[in-house]
């Protein structure tokens, strides 16, 4: 599939901002299954000064410094990418979990097992998983239970929640949105001793004829990239929508949970409240 990607952000101050300095997670991920054609961010007012590098875990990151008074800051994204996530394997073919955790200890995968600023230890998402993990059972057959179990048992309400809503009180409410369930499926992962990444991305704005809507597809999205084991590698996985990662969604970028790969992230110098709103569309070519 291939998708022409416009991502808007546009924040709008109270008071004048002096001084800006904005880090942004908004480069798609070239990989070996997403050839990303062009790629392009602008923003408004331009900056004075923009540069570019690569974070920790391999993402593109654009800094943009602003010393102009300003009191609206607007960043466009323009990309073409063309995606083919490879076909997920049989669930009964992979290996029981119990076996795929032990593994990880030993494989680079094991930085994405622990504990994180937004995943933390000690949540009740461990306990939530459980059922889904019982002795013996193939990882990959117990990775589709736990997501089905979360779209079924949580609710898609926008503004339920914020970026600081944390796990326990995500199973309190038994709703959020993307960010939410994805924190929440990594904590249970995490709590099985089972590496599971935080993905930023896109979803498919319109969904392919017959299929019913996306939840979370008019913003940016989240969802879980879970570690089958040395040989089988990483499958990603939508809570939101109860999916396997195929070819839908365009990777922006991952870590261990939002805080390491927020979309739009600054330090201002005045500004007073402000609003942020957000457009996105990921259109089929």
């Amino acid at each position: 599939m291939r998708y022409r990607i416009r991502h808007e952000t546009i924040y709008t101050y109270a008071k004048q901002v002096d001084l800006a300095a904005h880090m942004l997670h908004l480069s798609p991920r070239r990989l070996d299954f997403q050839h990303v054609a062009h790629a392009r961010i602008t923003a408004e007012p331009p900056p004075s000064r923009t540069s570019w590098g690569v974070d920790h875990f391999g993402n593109q990151v654009c800094w943009m410094f602003l010393d102009k008074p300003h009191d609206r800051f607007a960043v466009t994204v323009d990309a073409e990418v063309e995606i083919g996530f490879p076909a997920p394997p049989l669930p009964e073919l992979t290996r029981p979990w119990e076996m795929v955790a032990a593994d990880a200890m030993q494989a680079a995968a094991a930085e994405f097992a622990f504990a994180s600023p937004m995943v933390p230890e000690g949540t009740g998402a461990g306990a939530y998983a459980a059922p889904s993990f019982p002795p013996g059972r193939p990882v990959f057959a117990a990775l589709l239970d736990l997501t089905a179990r979360i779209n079924r048992d949580f609710a898609f309400k926008p503004g339920a929640t914020t970026v600081n809503t944390s796990v326990d009180d995500v199973l309190r409410l038994r709703a959020g949105v993307c960010q939410d369930f994805t924190h929440l499926m990594l904590a249970g992962l995490r709590a099985h001793g089972l590496p599971a990444r935080y993905v930023s991305g896109y979803l498919r704005t319109r969904p392919m004829p017959g299929q019913p809507a996306r939840r979370g597809a008019d913003q940016s999205h989240a969802w879980v990239s879970a570690w089958l084991g040395g040989a089988m590698g990483w499958v990603d996985l939508d809570p939101t929508n109860n999916l396997v990662v195929q070819d839908e969604h365009v990777v922006l970028a991952w870590g261990r949970d939002y805080g390491d790969i927020s979309p739009v992230r600054g330090v201002i110098l005045g500004g007073g409240a402000h609003s942020v709103t957000v457009g996105v569309d990921l259109e089929a070519i």
